[in-house]
C-alpha cells in the first residue's frame, strides 16, 4: 500500500499536523524533497512532498497563494512548511490556498529535521515496493501452479484472477485457446480488430476500448509467434502487473510450444483416427484403438458438443476426465467418440466440468450405443439431438418420434412442412379447430366439446376448412400431412421471439 499524506501525519515520531487542504490527505507521496526557491514547479515530477522553512514562499498574501497554486499545478502531493527557522507560522493565505486547491498543508515542528521526514518516506516507499516485489514472487508462484494443474486454461484463470481483468488466448487462426475472467466475449471482438495493428506493433500494442485498457502481446517460444495474449483491465496496469504479465506470457509460450511438438502429435492421431472411423473409407488398427482404449469390435457411444466454449480448454477438459476417448473439431462442432461402457456418466462428467470451467450452458448431443460399423449412424443421431435440444445437451433416446422428425429442421424446412396451414391463417379460429379435429380423430362432439363451442359451430368451420384446404378430410394420408404440419407450425411459433 503506497504512503499517503494521511499515512505520513499519524507517525507519532515525526509530529507533523495537517492544517490545511484536509480533502487532499489521501494522496499517495512519490518522494520527499526539500526546496527553497520562489518556483519549485519547473523541477518537480508530481507526487512529491515539497518542504520548505518558508523562506521563499512570498512576502504578501497573494504571492503565497500564487507559490501554492503552482505546486498544486505541478501535481505536489503535499506541502510541508518548517515552523521553527523562519517563520513561527503558516501564513493564512498558504492555508487558505490549501483549502481552496485541495493541496495539503503539513505543519512540521522546529523539532522535526527535513531529513528525518524524507528517511520516513523512503521506508515507507521501500517497504511498499518489497511488497509489490514478493506479491509478484507470490502471483509468479501462483501461476506456476496453475499451469501445472490446468495448463493454459489455468494460467489464464489465474491471471484474471490475480489482475482483476479479463483475459483471453488465441492461436494465430484466431481460435480462442482459452478465456477467463468477464466481458470476455467483448475482448475476443476487440481483439479480432486489434490484430493487425498488433502485428505492426510488434510484441506489445495497447488500445483503449471505452473506459478500459486492451492489451496485446504476442506468444512465442522460440522465433514464430504461437499465438496472442489479450488482457482487458479498467486501469493501467502497474509495473508489479506487468511483470506478472510478462511470466504468465512465458508459461502460455511454453505450454503452447509444448502441444505443438509432444501432446499435440497426440492429438493429430486421436483426431486422425476419429476422422477415419467417422468417414468409413478404411479399418483403424486394433492396436491403434487399443492405444486410446477402445477394445475392437466393441460398442460406442457418440457425442456432438455444438457449444462447448473455447477448443483448447474443451480438449483440457476431456483429457482429464476421460480415459478413453476419440475427438475431431469438425466446424463449428466437436465430436467425442467413447466406448459405450460407463459413457452416459462419463459424458455427463464431461459436460459438468466444462460448464463449470468456461460458465456456459454447453450444447449438444449423444446417440445411442451402436456398433462400431455403425457411427456414421451415430454421428447423425448425435447431431438430430444437438439440433434438437434448444440450446442444451439432449440425448437421443430421449426425442421423440416427432422430436426426431421436426425438432433437428431449420426454420426454413419448417415452413416447408408448414405450408399447407397458410391458407387457414386468415381465420382466427381456424387453425386451433383443426387442431382439436386431429387430435379427437375427426369426433366432431369431442372436438367440439374440447373447444366449448356448439356442434353446429364446429361443423361450420370444418366446412371452411375443407373448402380452404382442397382437400378430403376423411383420408387418413391428409390427417397426417396435416397433423405434421401442425407441428412445424406450433415449432415455429415456439422459436419465435416473444
Amino acid at each position: 500500500m503506497a504512503l499517503t499524506v494521511r499515512d505520513l501525519t499519524e507517525v507519532d515520531s515525526l509530529g507533523l499536523v495537517l492544517v490545511a487542504g484536509a480533502r487532499g490527505a489521501d494522496r499517495e507521496i512519490s518522494w520527499a524533497h526539500a526546496i527553497e526557491l520562489p518556483d519549485p514547479a519547473p523541477y518537480l515530477a508530481g507526487g512529491e512532498l515539497v518542504m520548505t522553512t518558508g523562506i521563499n514562499i512570498g512576502a504578501d498574501a497573494d504571492a503565497q497563494f500564487a507559490y501554492v497554486a503552482r505546486l498544486a499545478a505541478a501535481g505536489t502531493a503535499a506541502l510541508a512548511v518548517d515552523t521553527g527557522t523562519t517563520i513561527a507560522d503558516i501564513p493564512p493565505a498558504v492555508r487558505a490556498a490549501g483549502d481552496q486547491l485541495g493541496i495539503p498543508v503539513l505543519e512540521v515542528p522546529a523539532s522535526t529535521p527535513f531529513i528525518a521526514i524524507a528517511r520516513a518516506v523512503i521506508d515507507a516507499l521501500k517497504a511498499d515496493e518489497l511488497r509489490s516485489v514478493q506479491r509478484v514472487v507470490d502471483d509468479q508462484e501462483v501461476l506456476a501452479r496453475a499451469t501445472l494443474r490446468g495448463g493454459i486454461p489455468g494460467v489464464v484463470d489465474a491471471l484474471a484472477d490475480r489482475l482483476s481483468a479479463t483475459v483471453v488466448v488465441v492461436d494465430n487462426d484466431g481460435t480462442v485457446l482459452a478465456a477467463g475472467g468477464d466481458d470476455q466475449e467483448r475482448l475476443i471482438a476487440v481483439l479480432g480488430e486489434q490484430v493487425q495493428p498488433a502485428r505492426r506493433h510488434g510484441g506489445v500494442h495497447v488500445t483503449a476500448d471505452g473506459d478500459a485498457y486492451v492489451t496485446i502481446q504476442n506468444l512465442r517460444a522460440a522465433q514464430p509467434v504461437r499465438g496472442r495474449l489479450a488482457i482487458r483491465t479498467s486501469e493501467p496496469m502497474s509495473n508489479a502487473d506487468r511483470l506478472l504479465v510478462a511470466h504468465a506470457v512465458s508459461l502460455i509460450s511454453i505450454a503452447i510450444e509444448k502441444p505443438a511438438r509432444v501432446v499435440d502429435a497426440e492429438q493429430l492421431l486421436r483426431t486422425a483416427v476419429a476422422r477415419e472411423m467417422i468417414s468409413g473409407t478404411g479399418a483403424v488398427d486394433g492396436a491403434v484403438l487399443r492405444y486410446f482404449g477402445f477394445e475392437p469390435g466393441g460398442d460406442i457411444v457418440v457425442a456432438s458438443f455444438t457449444g462447448a466454449g473455447p477448443l483448447l480448454a474443451a480438449q483440457h477438459v476431456l483429457g482429464r476426465v476421460l480415459t478413453s476417448f476419440l475427438m475431431a473439431p469438425m466446424g463449428d462442432e466437436i465430436v467425442i467418440i467413447v466406448p459405450a461402457a460407463g459413457s452416459r456418466r462419463r459424458i455427463r462428467a464431461v459436460i459438468e466440468e466444462l460448464e463449470q470451467k468456461t460458465g456456459i450452458t454447453v450444447s449438444g448431443g449423444m446417440s445411442r450405443t451402436v456398433g462400431p460399423t455403425d457411427l456414421s449412424t451415430a454421428l447423425e443421431q448425435a447431431r438430430i439431438a444437438a439440433h434438437s435440444g434448444s440450446g442444451r445437451f439432449t440425448e437421443f433416446g430421449e426425442l421423440s418420434p416427432m422430436g426426431v422428425l421436426l425438432e433437428g429442421r431449420s426454420t426454413a424446412e419448417l415452413r416447408v412442412l408448414a405450408a399447407p396451414l397458410d391458407a387457414l391463417a386468415g381465420g382466427e379460429d381456424l387453425i386451433p379447430t383443426l387442431a382439436a379435429f386431429l387430435r379427437r380423430n375427426g369426433q366432431m362432439e369431442a372436438a367440439a366439446t374440447e373447444l366449448a363451442v356448439h356442434r353446429h359451430t364446429m361443423r361450420n368451420r370444418m366446412r371452411r376448412i375443407s373448402q380452404l384446404l382442397g382437400d378430403d378430410l376423411e383420408s387418413a394420408d391428409t390427417r397426417a400431412q396435416l397433423w405434421l404440419a401442425l407441428k412445424a407450425w406450433q415449432l415455429l411459433a415456439s422459436r419465435r421471439p416473444g
